[in-house]
């Protein structure tokens, strides 16, 4: 039976032919009629460049056809009433607000310390609708208001802001000073210190500020004359060349955190989303999928972690499943210039034959790759991606990458991806890492496979964006109108995926500013229990032993550097205005001694650690010196990045 997806796909393709759309496509349709090269700008969308996007769900809708195995379709449960707010607080690290623990709530004090203005606000919105929901149900326990909860923060710092004070008005929260009155190092959280001028702000569009937080950056530009002017970015198709500026304490990237601290980062980034989100107008809702049951093995249809599960037993330590691997391996081992790669898909039949084959023979090592046709395993890639129980996106964010396109400007649009893929589970963050260097790859070859950014990008995105786990009535009704604005969205993160998997300085600084803060607390609390205790003796050699080698040891300006995995011996290294982390291996690197010799400088990095970050990869561009001044109790390790 001809679905009515099909038969609107025939009908697409035969208004085509005509040279018409009768899709609602206004923002693609050119002026007097005017046809387009194919082969034309890469990075430009128009009416034949969305051939490729039909075909492909027409090609996606024909092998499923040839499926006749049940799906167990994903349900998709629809929040009650602040229900929604209550699980986004309690993903934001904040469950503490409200319910049985909401008296417990000095434990967020630390945590509400390092909000933004525009953050502080999104979080009072969430909490306030949880608290009304449980004072309609009646709810047996303290319900807070939310003014108290953001006065208790304010009050432990000894003041109170005005909620109508204007945020260009409001002096710095924090005043970077030590519990000793002596003075810290300054964090920058894109808060009251950087309400500066538009005009102040980098003057290139093409830059991205990573220093200050995106939500307040969007304020600021929606309260200016210039953001008044600026309708929306969503017409104009051509994607502009995104540059972040150098900071000279080094670029953060995903993986290079500890554990800890990417906790922090997960919960930041939600609150910062969602603000920017409400500042611009755009509804960001978490979906929530029920748990149905699923494959336990296999290769096909299995979830993320199940694979990977299996997959860790015979090659330990992957993060990527091992079938996802083999499959770009064996399209690339056959030369990346065939034409139409990606685009041009095997044969349904053939497809359903090789998937069952796989998934006898795969993990046996028994399967005959020689005979896997090139087309048929880029055809098995897709497939894999469209048949995970979930989406690779996830359900909870699928919504948010698509309602990406529905932002007003491109900068905005790019900032929302990057939060977006912080927010992801690492399994789904990693693979869709591999995916897009893989399709970066097919793409530098295009003058040969004839397969430009906007190609690739119209070939996948039905993949990632249309979902056989939602209803076919989704499926019509908005992946059709939906469809350039998604290949909009997968233009996006393969041109820019070197920017996304970029933590931006504002979220690290405020991780910097909750670790100060808690070890503060945690350093008050100490000194109480000494205090009541009257052991003098044992407080003074503690303080002692809490000197660290930097106070005891160092000449001021000088930073020690171990290696305590690859060398006995450490370095004492002069901090010049120049010096860079890269200088400093490189250093280490041309001693002689111990496991040094045998090392590489693509093996090795120089890590800050402690002080006010839990651990952090420096790349090699980052300036000592600044750093230095940034976490001046840190310790700096040469280590390996697997160790």
């Amino acid at each position: 039976m001809v679905t009515v997806v099909t038969k609107l796909v025939h009908y697409l393709h035969l208004s085509r032919r005509s040279g018409q759309y009768t899709m609602n496509h206004d923002h693609s349709k050119t002026p007097d009629g005017a046809s387009f090269d194919r082969s034309g700008s890469q990075d430009s969308l128009d009416e034949l460049s969305m051939d490729d996007y039909w075909k492909e769900l027409e090609n996606i809708h024909e092998t499923r056809g040839n499926n006749h195995e049940e799906r167990v379709a994903l349900v998709v449960k629809e929040p009650d009433e602040g229900e929604l707010e209550e699980e986004w607080l309690k993903e934001a690290g904040l469950s503490n607000l409200f319910g049985e623990s909401s008296g417990d709530s000095l434990e967020s004090v630390v945590f509400l310390s390092t909000l933004t203005r525009t953050q502080r606000a999104a979080v009072e919105k969430r909490v306030e609708t949880v608290t009304q929901t449980m004072r309609k149900k009646n709810k047996h326990h303290q319900i807070p208001d939310v003014r108290d909860i953001f006065r208790l923060q304010n009050d432990s710092k000894g003041k109170v802001c005005d909620e109508n004070e204007p945020s260009t008005m409001r002096t710095s929260e924090t005043k970077n000073e030590m519990q000793d009155g002596t003075k810290g190092p300054k964090f920058s959280l894109g808060t009251d210190e950087q309400k500066r001028p538009l005009e102040d702000m980098p003057s290139s569009d093409t830059d991205i500020n990573l220093e200050i937080s995106f939500s307040e950056q969007a304020a600021n530009f929606k309260d200016s004359s210039i953001g008044k002017m600026c309708k929306g970015g969503g017409g104009d198709t051509l994607l502009p060349n995104f540059r972040v500026p150098k900071d000279k304490t080094g670029t953060t990237k995903i993986g290079d955190l500890a554990p800890q601290d990417m906790k922090k980062v997960y919960s930041l980034a939600l609150i910062e989303l969602t603000a920017l989100y409400d500042i611009l107008g755009t509804e960001f809702k978490q979906q929530k999928a029920v748990k149905i049951k699923t494959k336990d093995c296999g290769l096909f249809g299995v979830p993320l972690s199940v694979l990977l599960e299996q997959d860790q037993k015979k090659v330990p330590g992957t993060k990527i499943p091992l079938i996802f691997q083999k499959l770009i391996a064996q399209i690339e081992e056959a030369t990346l210039e065939t034409e139409g790669l990606l685009r041009i898909p095997g044969v349904a039949t053939r497809i359903k034959s090789l998937c069952q084959e796989l998934e006898a023979k795969f993990y046996e090592g028994t399967f005959n790759w020689e005979k896997l046709k090139q087309h048929d395993a880029a055809s098995l890639l897709k497939l894999f991606i469209r048949e995970l129980p979930q989406p690779l996106l996830t359900v909870e964010y699928l919504k948010a990458f698509q309602d990406v396109q529905k932002l007003p400007t491109k900068k905005q649009q790019l900032q929302a991806l990057n939060l977006l893929v912080l927010l992801l589970p690492e399994a789904n963050r990693d693979t869709l890492k591999v995916l897009l260097e893989f399709l970066q790859r097919v793409i530098d070859h295009r003058e040969k496979n004839k397969m430009t950014l906007k190609n690739v990008a119209m070939v996948m995105a039905p993949n990632l964006f249309t979902f056989h786990g939602f209803s076919s009535k989704t499926i019509e009704q908005s992946e059709f109108v939906m469809a350039a604005g998604t290949a909009n969205v997968m233009r996006f993160m393969i041109q820019y995926q070197k920017l996304l998997w970029t933590i931006p300085k504002f979220i690290v600084n405020q991780v910097r500013k909750q670790n100060t803060e808690s070890q503060k607390k945690e350093k008050k609390d100490k000194a109480m229990k000494k205090l009541l205790k009257k052991m003098a003796y044992d407080r003074e050699k503690h303080e002692k032993q809490e000197k660290t080698p930097n106070d005891a040891d160092v000449p001021q300006g000088v930073i020690r550097v171990q290696a305590p995995h690859l060398s006995k011996v450490s370095m004492a290294i002069q901090l010049t205005e120049e010096l860079k982390a890269g200088d400093i291996v490189a250093r280490f690197l041309s001693q002689k001694s111990g496991n040094v010799q045998t090392l590489k400088k693509e093996e090795v990095f120089l890590y800050e650690i402690g002080g006010n970050i839990g651990e952090r990869c420096l790349d090699d561009d980052t300036y000592m010196k600044d750093l230095y001044q940034l976490n001046p109790n840190a310790e700096w390790v040469i280590k390996s990045k697997q160790s």
